[in-house]
């Protein structure tokens, strides 16, 4: 087998698994952030849910909701939920 057809199909080869493991990855990636730890890289924790589920439909009519709001209660609102959360600033996290 001369040189220049083995470099060719070598080649080939590699493109063909390449393209391969680009479809298997496009097909996992989708779901598997939701099981990776946000540390690892996963989702954050205010993402918000994914389509086609009904804590999605929920999600989309509080935002909705808020949009229709007049600005100033927005903002008292958006303070209230800050302040029930009880979010404080302690000390550095290690």
């Amino acid at each position: 087998m001369p040189k220049p057809f083995r470099s060719v199909l070598a080649l080939t080869v590699l493109a063909a698994g390449l393209c391969g493991c680009g479809t298997v990855n496009e097909r996992l990636s989708s779901g598997m952030g939701d099981y990776i730890p946000q540390w690892a890289g996963g989702l954050p924790a205010d993402a918000p849910p994914r389509p086609g589920t009904p804590q999605y439909d929920a999600y989309m009519k509080e935002r909705e909701r808020k949009r229709l709001m007049p600005a100033a209660d927005r903002e008292k609102e958006e303070q209230a939920q800050k302040g029930a959360t009880g979010s404080t600033s302690g000390g550095a996290v290690r």
